[in-house]
């Protein structure tokens, strides 16, 4: 019986201890003591190679600031796919900069197929450029500075390890969040029935299923419409969904632009005697 994990996630960081409590609790605490995801947290200061453990160094042509050595993170890669460190090689090593394309549910739908992860989070004023022929993609979480990779490195290990079977107890749910299907997330509603004068919409009491589901992607579509318009042109409309878009005031010219289905035709119904 093969008892390994489904996906390991090593972060190599200068800051190890602050990824820790985050791989211990909630769903991702419980996939590891599951067996189901692994996390290795590796500090390059390990890797330095002199007495003081230093890792970065001022900068070639002057400038504010130090820059981490490339041969640092070499050593830390090398050290991590060696025989007998307790992992296979990783599937893709990943830099996390603001350089790098942003990251998003498709990405992470990807990466969910790996075995092994390797994510690079760089302080100070990041890496050596020569790191960069060491990682398979650069990936980033916006266009946004912060002061090192370790909570963007937490946000993919979230997303991607979500996604990884037996972490989520419903299999099917995240299939329904916001992105996978290419729209944002309809809205959700729970007891009391009515507060405050705001009541569940009807349509969620009716017990009609086939009503429901209708109403939920209507809703996604008016979300999206309304706060995410760029997504609609990538997203898997249905004739359906045109149908919904033309009610909330696209044009027939905007769907045809984003590639949309043209609506369902209206049956006209014949007169006796036709």
């Amino acid at each position: 019986m093969n008892n390994a994990p489904q996906l390991t996630f090593s972060v190599l960081t200068l800051f190890p201890e602050l990824l820790r409590p985050f791989t211990e609790e909630a769903l991702l605490g419980k996939a590891r003591d599951k067996g189901l995801l692994a996390y290795r947290l590796i500090d390059l200061r390990s890797y330095a190679g002199n007495k003081h453990n230093k890792v970065d160094d001022s900068p070639y042509g002057g400038g504010a600031g130090m820059v981490i050595r490339v041969d640092v993170v070499a050593r830390a890669l090398e050290a991590l796919s060696a025989e007998g460190s307790g992992t296979d090689a990783p599937d893709e090593v990943i830099l996390l900069t603001p350089a790098g394309p942003r990251f998003d549910q498709r990405t992470a739908e990807e990466l969910a197929g790996k075995r092994h992860i390797a994510l690079l989070c760089g302080r100070y004023e990041g890496f050596d450029a020569r790191t960069e022929s060491l990682v398979t993609r650069e990936l980033s979480l916006g266009d946004f500075v912060m002061m090192g990779g370790e909570a963007a490195a937490a946000c993919v290990m979230e997303a991607v390890g979500r996604l990884v079977s037996g972490v989520i107890g419903d299999e099917a749910s995240h299939l329904q969040d916001s992105f996978s299907s290419g729209l944002l997330d309809y809205p959700e509603y729970t007891r009391p029935v009515s507060w405050q004068g705001e009541d569940v919409p009807p349509e969620l009491l009716s017990g009609n299923h086939a009503a429901i589901e209708r109403w939920r992607r209507d809703q996604a579509l008016g979300r999206t419409l309304e706060r995410r318009p760029d997504l609609l042109p990538h997203a898997n409309l249905t004739p359906l969904d045109s149908a919904a878009l033309l009610t909330l005031g696209v044009s027939a010219e905007q769907l045809e632009v984003w590639g949309a289905p043209p609506p369902p035709k209206v049956k006209r119904k014949r007169k006796r005697g036709e």
